[in-house]
């Protein structure tokens, strides 16, 4: 565990979006399994690059990226339950953790624009 609570949530929410897509049994929706896993991991992957970002700005276009695929995956996911293909409970359970990472890249969003100014 690092000390940066939202790199934490963003490997913990990608592995929860793995397990979710690869347990679903529905072949002919794999468009959309692949959309919902592409977004879900691209969350996690635009906070770990917005690390290594080139300048303050950079910084917060990959925060306000990771915002955006965390939007989309809230979408996908909300379909995959109203199509039946996932539980209510994996719903609810992946939901939860997809909004916590959205209120973390707000508040750090919100800091970090206030910081450049």
């Amino acid at each position: 565990m690092s000390d940066n609570k939202l790199l934490d949530l963003s490997v913990e929410f990608a592995i929860s979006v793995i397990n979710l897509a690869d347990n679903i049994k529905t072949p002919k929706s794999s468009y959309l399994i692949d959309q919902f896993a592409r977004a879900g991991t691209s969350v996690g992957a635009n906070i770990h690059e917005a690390q290594y970002a080139h300048s303050k700005a950079d910084f917060i276009a990959k925060l306000e990226i990771a915002l955006k695929e965390a939007s989309e995956t809230t979408y996908w996911l909300k379909l995959l339950l109203d199509t039946g293909r996932i539980s209510q409970e994996d719903y609810k359970t992946t939901d939860k953790l997809c909004g916590n990472i959205r209120r973390l890249l707000i508040a750090s969003c919100k800091t970090a624009k206030a910081k450049s100014k």
